[in-house]
């Protein structure tokens, strides 16, 4: 007997769209795609970023419940109708919403009606019995699809967490581990008398072990062996300072050592306060199975988080609402809460806050070369320096499959500033996870390690945790990449000054607004650079424009460490009682071999200003109004000798600005830029010689700096703008470094060496407020 068929809506199976296909073509490609194509992490399902779960349609199909259909025809009277064109056509039949509910209850209590049944329902509902023979038929095969697509989804899933476990056993069995000493399993692969110091790396953890058991007993309480009690190591800087120093000794107050036995190498981050959470649990103080078993617990989290970041990111979702003055996204926490299940542990104290944004852009780079950025820890600081104040990898748990980064885990230490000394940088310690999802398309996820524990007593020096945050990249035509950026995380608001909560906590401050238009703003300036200024252009000259753009960004990285004060920094913050509360005043002391010996004083502070964040740049990179604030400027303007542009912007540029005042004779390597995150000038002196050294393709590592600048940001009020009308207000963050007079060969400083850092900052903000007339 012909069976009957129904019309079905072509599936969406592919991140391009195909309009038109025949129903042959539609049936193979279903069937290739859930044979095994590009398959989403943990959705089982291919999409694009217009729609990432790939699944509305295939929901709308399975809703019809096989409710169009031809009046009294079948599928074979359909094909024999194009065989014989003189035959005259069934007319297309529509169930009314009243016959298809009466199907559908009936359907619930019997799916396999008899005769007389399927004759009473003919009856009732004025249809013919063969439709409602064929309705049921399609119902069932409809029902008996949707159960097989369940099943494939939990399939995908669970063999995509089974081949993501196979690489970290492999891993795992590629170095296997001593139970016993933590060494290597295979003792042919150590020398003998690495072999006895393993084996008496044994014996004392065994008598360590007993001196804790006895001291358990004193105590009172229990101490594990394996986390050594930590505390803030003594300074080593080496400064004596003739006022003395109240506060604590070291890089920063936030820093603190990681576990014992672990080093992240030079110029790494000197703290984790996430990592330290962990205790004996950390994948560095474990060994043999705890470290499987660890392993296996990140892994699930890092699955679980990247399931979080593909449904935050979908476009069209109730996740996401639009906020009250129109320009952002905020998370709807209800929804949110409905969606995902929350994560073991509580918000670490009573004053942390949740941040959540979203945002998109579309950058002039490949979503290959933008996996490698965020993979690499060197790359991804260098590409965000101004936001990132240090970043290291911990440790790879897995290199990814195939020769690829898909599948990539690995536990990574980083500081993101702000550009103030009144918002302490966000020390995070997070698993970053990346997956490939279909050809062209991929996304990284971030999230805290100890999400997942029940940490009750977080350490106090822990200010954040990154809930699952990341980005989720698809490549466009012409090499460019469309981006969706999500941003979701608890902090402290306590330790932020009241000047700033309102920046923070709009989402401009850390949120995926400020990433976005840092990455678009760094690939126009790559573009600009790899392209050739001139057909003529002798490259010896674009090498030096190219070394000069490195000096640049040392200048900007040194400027922004003397503002934030991360623990990576060599700054000690000095604790003076007659400064202001906004005012930061550290010292250092010079290391570098190049350099006379001595010490340098940086002073930054930050103030409101009721004037537009463009007119407050546009003010400070103009060379010709430089005089009204500048005092090594003698009063007079400046030309600029060189400009190297970094982007389509004309403020956002490299330059060599030279006093047009004869008795004024100092050249300023300078540099500005402008986003929708904020913008900054730069700048610090620099001698001819160190100049034409950098032009010619010199060591630029070797030019001393003093850098001093602006950063100017939105202040998170509603009429902020973008200061075209000149409207709106903004905050103006001011440092300064200088070496104190009379001091370069010592590693001693005075009260009057603090006294004249602290005025020039104050004497160089009220000429800025002064020149821009406000009160």
């Amino acid at each position: 007997m012909a069976s009957f068929f129904t019309v079905e809506p072509p599936l969406f199976s592919s991140p391009f769209n195909i309009s038109k296909q025949n129903p042959s073509t539609l049936n193979l490609s279903v069937q290739r795609r859930m044979e095994g194509h590009s398959e989403m992490g943990l959705m089982g399902e291919s999409f694009d970023t217009s729609n990432l779960l790939g699944r509305m349609r295939d929901d709308e199909y399975e809703s019809r419940s096989g409710s169009d259909n031809f009046d009294g025809g079948s599928g074979d009277d359909q094909d024999a109708g194009d065989d014989q064109p003189h035959k005259k056509k069934k007319k297309y039949h529509r169930h009314t919403p009243q016959q298809i509910q009466e199907l559908e209850a009936f359907f619930k209590e019997c799916p396999h009606p008899d005769e007389k049944q399927r004759t009473d329902l003919s009856k009732r509902l004025g249809l013919e019995n063969k439709q409602v023979k064929f309705w049921f038929q399609n119902r069932r095969t409809q029902m008996k699809t949707q159960l097989e697509r369940h099943e494939n989804m939990i399939l995908r899933q669970e063999n995509d967490k089974l081949r993501a476990e196979n690489s970290v056993m492999k891993d795992a069995l590629a170095n296997p581990i001593c139970n016993n000493c933590g060494g290597p399993a295979i003792p042919g692969q150590i020398s003998l008398e690495e072999h006895q110091t393993r084996m008496e790396n044994a014996r004392l953890k065994d008598e360590l072990n007993r001196i804790c058991a006895l001291a358990n007993k004193f105590l009172g309480r229990p101490l594990s062996p394996l986390a050594s009690p930590m505390a803030l190591p003594p300074s080593n800087s080496g400064l004596e300072l003739a006022i003395g120093r109240n506060g604590l000794g070291g890089s920063s107050n936030f820093g603190m050592p990681l576990p014992m036995g672990f080093d992240v190498g030079d110029g790494a981050l000197g703290s984790s306060p996430a990592m330290s959470t962990m205790g004996a649990r950390s994948p560095m103080g474990m060994m043999g199975n705890e470290i499987q078993l660890e392993r296996s617990m990140l892994l699930d989290l890092a699955l679980s988080a990247m399931n979080e970041l593909i449904k935050m990111a979908q476009p069209d979702t109730s996740l996401w609402i639009k906020s009250s003055d129109g320009r952002n996204e905020v998370l709807n926490h209800d929804e949110y809460a409905r969606l995902f299940s929350p994560y073991i542990g509580s918000k670490p104290a009573a004053g942390y806050v949740t941040e959540a944004t979203r945002g998109t852009g579309v950058v002039s780079a490949s979503s290959l070369g933008l996996v490698e950025i965020l993979m690499d820890a060197d790359q991804w600081s260098e590409m965000f320096s101004s936001m990132i104040a240090s970043a290291a990898t911990v440790e790879v748990l897995s290199s990814g499959t195939g020769g690829t980064r898909s599948g990539a885990l690995q536990v990574m230490l980083a500081e993101v500033q702000l550009l103030s000394p009144l918002v302490p940088a966000r020390q995070v310690s997070f698993l970053r996870f990346c997956k490939k999802h279909a050809e062209g398309l991929w996304a990284v996820v971030d999230v805290s390690v100890d999400i997942g524990r029940n940490v009750t007593n977080s350490h106090p020096l822990m200010s954040c945790r990154r809930l699952p945050s990341g980005c989720v990249i698809q490549d466009m035509p012409n090499g460019f990449s469309n981006i969706t950026w999500v941003e979701h995380s608890q902090y402290d608001e306590s330790v932020i000054h009241q000047l700033y909560r309102p920046l923070v906590s709009s989402g401009i401050g850390f949120g995926a607004q400020r990433w976005i238009a840092t990455l678009l703003r760094q690939c126009d300036c790559l573009a600009i650079l790899r392209s050739p200024q001139g057909p003529s252009e002798d490259p010896t000259a674009q090498a030096g424009r190219t070394n000069m753009m490195k000096l640049a960004q040392r200048m900007t990285e040194c400027f922004c460490s003397g503002i934030c004060a991360s623990s990576a920094c060599k700054w000690d913050i000095l604790h003076i009682g007659n400064l202001a509360d906004d005012m930061r005043i550290m010292a250092r002391k010079i290391d570098d071999p190049t350099e006379a010996p001595g010490i340098v004083l940086s002073a930054s502070t930050s103030v409101w200003m009721p004037v537009s964040r463009k007119r407050v740049f546009d003010f400070l990179r103009d060379e010709n109004l430089r005089g009204e604030w500048d005092l090594l400027s003698k009063d007079g303007p400046m030309k600029e000798m060189l400009h190297i542009a970094k982007g389509q912007d004309r403020g956002n540029c490299v330059s060599i600005l030279h006093s047009a005042n004869s008795e004024c004779n100092v050249l300023y390597l300078q540099e500005s830029w402008s986003d929708a995150s904020g913008s900054m000038v730069v700048y610090s002196p620099i001698n001819m010689q160190a100049l034409q050294m950098v032009m010619s393709c010199g060591d630029s590592s070797f030019v001393p700096l003093r850098p001093s600048g602006f950063a100017i940001l939105p202040d998170g009020t509603s009429n902020n703008g973008d200061g075209s009308d000149g409207g709106g207000s903004c905050l103006l963050t001011v440092g300064l470094q200088m070496l104190p007079n009379g001091n370069h060969q010592s590693a001693k400083f005075t009260m009057e060496s603090v006294d004249a850092v602290n005025n020039l900052i104050s004497f160089t903000i009220q000429k800025v407020k002064d020149a821009l007339g406000v009160a």
